[in-house]
């Protein structure tokens, strides 16, 4: 798992040099951190899509078998058809 690294005192002086003043500066990093720690990982994803992956592996099991079956009606329904025309 890659780790992101956010140089905050290095962000506080980016902001501060373009004009912004330190309070708003701490206020934006702090704002910014808060909202990292929040972030969904990919540990996180994979425990709400792992019912679901379940349920994808029943109906792709369905799939298979009505590809199958549809195969056998057309292959019936035309043997009809070139049975009665010809």
């Amino acid at each position: 798992m890659t780790t992101i690294t956010f140089d905050t005192q290095e962000a506080v002086i980016k902001l501060k040099a373009v004009g912004v003043s330190q309070e708003h500066a701490d206020a934006f990093v702090r704002a910014i951190v808060e909202s990292q720690n929040s972030l969904a990982t990919k540990a996180d994803i994979e425990i709400i899509l792992s019912p679901f992956k379940a349920d994808l592996a029943v109906l792709k099991a369905d799939s298979v078998t009505l590809k199958w079956m549809m195969g056998v009606l057309i292959a019936g329904v035309m043997s009809i058809i070139i049975k009665t025309f010809f």
